[in-house]
């Protein structure tokens, strides 16, 4: 008789932590993706409407990738009152026709479309990102206006909701397309919006004013009803602000979708008339190659040869300043250029010094030498030279620091890359796949250096300084300053002040804390990386406009 077996099975596999990290943000991403909910969903569909989202998808050419951007802004913000998932709209990229548009819809189940103060700044970011690329835009209006107990923060500012009306005008003025269709609600200041657009299409049940009927009967003491203040049918027969009256959601997107056909095709980036057939890259899975946590040694040469045509790669100085890497290559057939941080464990060769022989140190990956600095500022000006648009791979802790470094001329040799940098006129694309710590920020094209797209890895680090580095230098601080009040903090405060401290500056360094501020364009998995790197590059290339390089006082 055969005995049964009590031996324990085997132990499941060990789950990666890249396989936590991508669960997550598909997580993450559908719980943004809800909007306000299921019940605000409904009631959407009860006045006969589509949500944002669905909107969108009758919208786009069938069969298309809609690249998203920017789908966690408002993230884990505004929960007093109740969260504003994705900044209560939906932003990005899509064709239509056969052509790349920037999409800006009212997500009408947050808040009623409201605009919080990330919402405006979300939609000024797709709009700049409009303008620079030459992208044409559809605005899908459902939205109740500025939200009123923070206008404050929304009404103002530089950056703050006339902004949208500015970058209106300055679209039009370049001769950039904007169609815009009223599908809900288009109240007060927002009103403008539509309006300043080429072309108005207004569904049929939507409203358009800048007093609603409650507030033109508190202010002037006028009752009437909404179709009569501000109906499509009013705006398309007595005060002819629409172009085109719909009955509906999807006769409006079909109007829409019919337009854009004629819309004439204009000139190519001058990078993108030298694109040619692309070649597949080589397989790799990217999770494998860089780890999650940073801890992890990895040639940055396999990640560039795994996102380009055929992998060949032709690098620049490669024996030279090797903590960065610069070369050029395709991707999707464009010509392109990439700096790179490189994460090896670098043996450098040095002057002799007066010494016989060549002396070594060893060089930490990650870390911006000043050779990595000249060769960098050096490779960037080639590629504005050449016309080729910049991809920066972004890991890096920082500049080299200490005696040999300074007497080196880091700083100066620094300033050099960021002056470089600055004035680049080609387009950069910035993707940070690990570490994006202080100055290393800005020299590998941060946020403040305007890149035209800036992307993410869900390992991404954003912050002056590394977490443990960052929670030591805040923890002796607040310690100073305890001792000086007189408070002396056995081992147990110190410890638990320690956690308190890092546990908050950790949370500050997750992606989704920069991403809900805008400071970057999008999350994206690793392996999506060669496919959204090639569309956004189809979208650089509708600009056919290049300034003249110039880097003013450069250090030498």
């Amino acid at each position: 008789m055969t005995q049964p077996d009590t031996s324990a099975p085997p132990a499941p596999p060990t789950r990666s932590a890249w396989q936590d990290a991508l669960e997550r943000l598909a997580t993450d991403r559908l719980t943004v993706h809800a909007g306000g909910g299921a019940k605000a969903q409904q009631r959407q569909h009860d006045k006969n409407r589509l949500t944002a989202r669905e909107r969108i998808r009758q919208l786009l050419d069938d069969g298309t990738p809609f690249d998203e951007l920017m789908t966690f802004a408002g993230w884990e913000m505004y929960q007093d009152v109740g969260g504003c998932p994705s900044g209560g709209t939906v932003t990005g990229i899509g064709q239509i026709q056969g052509r790349p548009w920037m999409i800006i819809a009212n997500d009408a189940t947050v808040k009623a479309g409201a605009f919080f103060p990330i919402t405006a700044k979300k939609v000024i970011r797709a709009q700049t990102i409009a303008l620079e690329n030459h992208l044409p835009v559809v605005y899908l209006v459902d939205s109740a206006g500025v939200y009123l107990p923070m206008q404050d923060e929304i009404f103002p500012d530089q950056d703050d909701f006339g902004r949208v009306f500015y970058l209106n005008a300055r679209m039009s003025a370049r001769g950039i397309p904007q169609i815009a269709a009223i599908m809900g609600n288009c109240v007060a200041g927002g009103a403008y919006l539509p309006v300043m657009c080429d072309t108005l299409i207004m569904t049929e049940g939507s409203g358009l004013y800048l007093a609603g009927p409650a507030l033109v009967k508190a202010a002037i003491g006028q009752v009437v009803d909404s179709e009569d203040l501000g109906g499509a049918s009013m705006h398309a027969s007595i005060a002819g602000t629409v172009d085109y009256k719909e009955p509906d959601d999807a006769a409006a997107l079909k109007r829409i979708r019919a337009l854009a056909d004629l819309y004439a095709q204009g000139e190519s980036a001058p990078f993108a008339r030298r694109r040619k057939e692309p070649l597949p890259a080589p397989e790799r899975d990217l999770t494998d190659l860089v780890g999650f946590d940073g801890s992890k040694t990895y040639d940055v040469r396999d990640l560039i040869t795994a996102l380009v045509d055929g992998g060949e790669f032709h690098e620049f100085k490669a024996e030279y300043g090797e903590t960065l890497v610069c070369g050029f290559a395709r991707a999707g057939g464009f010509p392109v250029a990439f700096v790179a941080n490189q994460r090896t464990v670098i043996k450098k060769k040095l002057k002799s010094g007066g010494e016989p022989g060549l002396r070594t140190r060893i060089e930490v990956g990650g870390v911006i030498y000043g050779d990595s600095a000249d060769k960098a500022a050096r490779f960037i000006m080639d590629a504005n030279q050449a016309g080729v648009p910049l991809v920066f791979l972004s890991d890096v802790t920082g500049f080299m620091v200490g005696r040999d470094s300074e007497q080196e001329g880091i700083i100066r040799r620094g300033a050099k890359l960021v002056n470089a940098v600055s004035n680049t006129v080609v387009p950069k694309i910035t993707i940070i796949t690990g570490g994006s710590f202080g100055a290393g920020n800005y020299a590998m094209n941060g946020k403040a250096y305007a890149p035209r797209f800036l992307f993410a890895w869900p390992s991404a680090k954003y912050a002056v300084m590394s977490g443990n580095a960052a929670a030591k230098t805040l923890m002796d601080i607040q310690l100073a300053a305890l001792k000086r009040a007189g408070t002396e903090p056995d081992d147990e405060d110190i410890l638990r002040l320690y956690d308190e401290v890092k546990s908050k500056y950790d949370t500050e360094l997750d992606p989704r804390y920069a991403a809900a501020r805008l400071w970057v364009d999008e999350i994206i998995p690793p392996n999506d990386t060669r496919d959204r790197l090639i569309r956004a590059l189809e979208a650089c290339a509708q600009n056919p406009h290049q300034d003249e390089f110039r880097v003013g006082v450069f250090q030498v």
